[in-house]
């Protein structure tokens, strides 16, 4: 299902279909450097972590992570998308996106369209984002979409040191 269209982009949900992106994804050196392991190690496994979570989430909340699609050619470049975790009081921002699609201003275009849709579209008070201490360009996007640094957190996976940013919506 179709959630918005930016200028180069296309941010729709998540389905099975789109295990052997998603198994690509969360196994790339990337990924697991600074979000970490999700323990999937197939693309039978990757559709049962889809159907678990952003399919459940998007059912539960209305929202969930979204597949940035480019609409030139249908090719999918990473997910960005609104994540509520058992961890944090409030809905953030998640992102990710494969090295080949790095430096081309894609992530910022879907999250700047996701920070817009959680203000207008779901009415959201407060807006998170995480990241490790050592993703700079991660840092540097929460800060270029508004999101100021609140505290340095201990989350799992593996309680990992996470920097905490926040940006809070106008009524």
């Amino acid at each position: 299902m179709k959630i918005l269209d930016t200028e180069r982009l296309t941010l729709r949900t998540i389905d099975v279909d789109d295990a052997a992106f998603y198994y690509e994804l969360v196994n790339d050196p990337t990924w697991l450097e600074h979000i970490g392991d999700k323990g999937i190690r197939s693309v039978e496994g990757a559709r049962a972590a889809i159907l678990e979570g952003p399919c459940v989430m998007q059912q539960q909340l209305g929202h969930s992570l979204y597949v940035m699609e480019r609409k030139s050619d249908g090719v999918p470049l990473g997910l960005c998308g609104l994540i509520k975790r058992d961890t944090l009081d409030d809905v953030d921002i998640g992102y990710a996106i494969r090295p080949a699609w790095f430096g081309q201003g894609y992530t910022y275009e879907a999250a700047a369209a996701v920070v817009a849709y959680a203000r207008d579209q779901l009415r959201m008070k407060r807006l998170l984002g995480i990241t490790s201490p050592a993703n700079s360009n991660s840092i540097g996007l929460l800060q270029k979409l508004g999101l100021e640094f609140v505290e340095v957190r201990y989350l799992p996976p593996g309680e990992r040191p996470t920097n905490i940013y926040s940006i809070e919506f106008q009524d």
